[in-house]
């Protein structure tokens, strides 16, 4: 995925504020990591890269351990974080036909971000809500009984919310450019 303007200096200031309170022996690999995506909120390869350099292993085994536990992602969260439970119940109930439907409106596969930064999609063991399988979780916000055509709701309600969000934004411009004259 591509980084933002101004990202690139940023996961560099991060990673290596973090480096510097750890050591450079390869066991600080997996705390270095974890600290990382607890302050960027994943693990992006040029840090991976720095942390490599820094720790003076190769970075294939950075990114060895980042893909080998489940706990690291290498996407950056989306603004909105969609969660399929895939436990048994929801399972069964069609969880992987929503979880289908998801990856087609939002044209990303699972564990991916859309490219606006949107939407990420993430497929979870179990939500503790098996009565009203299949659930989905957007922000930590529970959705009941989901079909594809619920898929779409959901997902045009932040269509919705953004537009609205716009048009406030032009106004409150408008307000601000009349006021100025």
């Amino acid at each position: 995925m591509e980084l933002l303007e101004g990202e690139l200096e940023q996961i560099e200031k991060e990673t290596e504020a973090i480096l510097q309170h750890h050591g450079t022996e390869r066991q600080e690999l997996i705390p270095v990591i974890q600290e990382v995506q607890d302050r960027l909120g994943y693990l992006p390869l040029p840090a991976m890269e720095q942390i490599a350099a820094a720790l003076k292993i190769p970075e294939v085994d950075v990114y060895s351990v980042a893909t080998f536990y489940n706990q690291f992602r290498l996407n950056p969260p989306g603004k909105h974080q969609v969660k399929v439970c895939m436990g048994t119940a929801c399972h069964m109930l069609g969880g992987h036909i929503i979880l289908d439907s998801f990856e087609r409106r939002l044209e990303i596969k699972e564990g991916e971000t859309t490219p606006d930064r949107e939407f990420s999609l993430e497929r979870v063991a179990c939500v503790g809500c098996c009565a009203l399988a299949p659930v989905v979780v957007v922000d930590e916000k529970v959705e009941a009984k989901v079909s594809p055509i619920r898929v779409d709701g959901i997902l045009l309600t932040f269509e919705i919310e953004k537009k609205e969000q716009e048009k406030e934004k032009e106004k409150e411009n408008q307000k601000e450019g009349g006021q100025e004259e």
